[in-house]
């Protein structure tokens, strides 16, 4: 249910916010100077603040990191006006076209039974409306590539290519574990082919976020949470270190884990 007050704020803050631009535009310095492809590495840092913020489940400084991510779509839609190529209500307007279009269970006669019929559907419509050639078109080229694989995986799963049970990813992940540990056998004293590792290390770790993907874990979440709980764990440990008067590499791989094990103990 709306609430007309609550609505009324909103489109005047939003309004407030398109007045501020259209000033610090023409009379600010440093804004007046930058441009589409200025602003690109600068808008990538704020997606990653937010990022950072979201995995605090700081929603205080999520709401701050909207805010900068907020204007710099302010900002590209101010100078898109400029370039007579587009502005804000166009970007606006476009989106609620195509949201109304891919929710036709919603503003249309579709049926739909669950949330991967949904998905399915959305895929469908997004095919179309690009006119790309392939399902995995719409896939951007600049993507991390744990982030891509996992992309990757969903948009051929919308289209009903994908595995039918858990039970058989994982056999595909055993499998793929077997082969690269067959071919690059640690304890052996053969020279390992690096290229042939690589793509070996590929397929097991491509097999890897496919079976995340089937018992709903993000792997990419799930390892930058590893990667903080190395970060705190390895701290703790040079903090400690230090209070002794130690440097680490002064100190042995015992005496290391020992710090290790009571930094686990605190988490």
């Amino acid at each position: 249910m709306i609430n007309p007050e609550k609505r009324k704020k909103q489109l005047a803050a939003f309004d407030q916010l398109l007045t501020i631009m259209d000033e610090l535009r023409e009379k600010c310095p440093w804004d007046k100077k930058q441009t589409i492809e200025s602003l690109r590495h600068l808008t990538i840092e704020e997606t990653f603040e937010l990022s950072d913020a979201i995995m605090d489940n700081d929603l205080d400084e999520i709401s701050k990191e909207l805010g900068d991510i907020l204007l710099h779509i302010v900002f590209y839609a101010r100078i898109g006006d400029e370039k007579n190529a587009f502005d804000i209500a166009k970007v606006i307007e476009q989106l609620n076209n195509k949201l109304i279009r891919r929710h036709p269970h919603i503003y249309g006669d579709t049926a739909v039974d669950n949330e991967e019929e949904v998905k399915q559907n959305w895929e469908k419509i997004k095919l179309k409306e690009k006119g790309n050639t392939s399902v995995l078109g719409g896939v951007p080229k600049s993507l991390p590539a744990l982030i891509k694989a996992m992309r990757i995986q969903e948009k051929a799963r919308g289209v009903g290519f994908d595995w039918e049970e858990k039970h058989q990813v994982w056999e595909k992940v055993e499998e793929e574990l077997a082969e690269f540990r067959e071919n690059f056998d640690a304890s052996g004293e053969l020279p390992v082919n690096k290229e042939e590792a690589t793509k070996e290390f590929g397929d097991l770790m491509f097999s890897l976020i496919n079976y995340s993907r089937f018992i709903g874990v993000n792997p990419e979440e799930a390892l930058e949470k590893t990667n903080r709980k190395f970060i705190y764990r390895f701290q703790y440990l040079e903090n400690e270190a230090k209070s002794s008067g130690k440097t680490l590499s002064e100190m042995s791989l015992e005496e290391m884990d020992a710090y290790w094990e009571a930094a686990k103990s605190k988490e």
